[in-house]
């Protein structure tokens, strides 16, 4: 059965906003071991560019072996 692309949207999305949270601390203990002085402010936001193209990469990833997969198979009718 193939994956609606509203599903792989949500999908995608819960993932990474999992990776979000965790790409928070990740950025901060980086700024400390270079010794980089940004504001809380900066990590959400370069954390949110981030995450924006992760959301994005993950998406066509998925549509694309979803594709791959399924390219063979005949077209189902909506009806």
């Amino acid at each position: 059965m193939r994956q609606s692309r509203l599903a792989s949207a949500v999908e995608a999305s819960t993932s990474t906003a999992v990776g979000f949270v965790v790409s928070v601390f990740v950025l901060a203990g980086v700024n400390w071991l270079w010794n980089l002085h940004l504001s809380v402010t900066d990590n959400l936001l370069i954390t949110c560019i981030f995450t924006a193209a992760s959301i994005l990469r993950s998406y066509l990833v998925r549509r694309l072996f979803n594709w791959w997969h399924h390219k063979n198979e005949p077209i189902q009718s909506m009806h």
